[in-house]
């Protein structure tokens, strides 16, 4: 293993009041991969505007998940990667959903265990068959675990007895990164998990993922709308699009040749 990966991680960029750590999609590939099957539990999140939006609304609440425990916070969006470049704070792409392509093509080993939590059966079905090699281990709770105490406990021991080296929570956000954390703080699991969203569904064709140059422009978030307008337009509206309220305070302090107290 090379000193890039055995060393300390980068020093966390703060931007817009979320700490990423600034690794591109190669150099996160590699500090995953490097990590051995039955390594202490850590876990990635991959932060989008949803989640700086969240994370600032909510910060005591969810602040510790992302800042404090999560071993990796990479930048999943392109819009929140342009922002804080204006701001002044250059910050390397990584999106969640590339992330979990990248792994499957570049970083599983015959016989690597993977445990699922959440996703469909049907879902978790078609990485079988496309993964032959991988021993798949799949937990799907039911909607709304995060409000049963022990539907989470059964999620939570599902991973401990399971071991896996990839544990891929496709529970929703913030509910995977919250459940993530709690695996993490019981010290009892092995493995790296993945907060990925629906990366699983986009890997598998269960949904279609934007055109690469529709993601390129950051319009992704509009792509996904246009899919599904019922079920996104709340989440666009209320949950994402406050992302320039929180930028417009570093925004403005760059145009006036200022840096704002704890960005950078």
């Amino acid at each position: 293993m090379s000193v890039a990966l055995s060393g300390p991680l980068p020093r966390r960029k703060w931007v817009f009041g979320v700490g990423y750590t600034p690794l591109d999609l190669d150099a996160a590939l590699a500090r995953i991969a490097a990590r051995p099957a039955g390594s202490p539990f850590a876990y990635v999140v991959t932060p989008n505007a949803q989640h700086v939006v969240v994370l600032n609304r909510e910060a005591a609440r969810f602040g510790p998940v992302y800042h404090d425990s999560a071993w990796l916070c990479l930048c999943d969006s392109q819009v929140v990667r342009r922002l804080a470049g204006l701001a002044g704070t250059p910050l390397p792409l990584c999106a969640g959903s590339d992330l979990t392509v990248a792994m499957f093509a570049r970083a599983l080993a015959p016989g690597d265990a993977l445990t699922v939590i959440g996703c469909e059966a049907d879902v978790v079905a078609s990485l079988r068959a496309a993964y032959p090699a991988q021993r798949f281990q799949h937990h799907n709770p039911p909607m709304g675990y995060e409000h049963d105490d022990a539907a989470v406990m059964a999620c939570i021991r599902f991973v401990e007895q399971h071991p896996a080296r990839y544990v891929f929570f496709a529970t929703g956000s913030p509910r995977s990164e919250l459940l993530a954390a709690r695996v993490a703080a019981r010290g009892l699991a092995v493995g790296t998990g993945l907060c990925i969203g629906s990366s699983l569904h986009f890997l598998t064709g269960a949904r279609q993922r934007a055109p690469r140059w529709v993601c390129e422009l950051g319009l992704e978030w509009l792509f996904r709308l246009m899919q599904e307008p019922r079920r996104l337009w709340r989440r666009v509206v209320f949950d994402s699009l406050p992302l320039f309220r929180y930028a417009a305070p570093a925004l403005l302090a760059r145009a006036l040749g200022r840096r704002p107290a704890g960005e950078g």
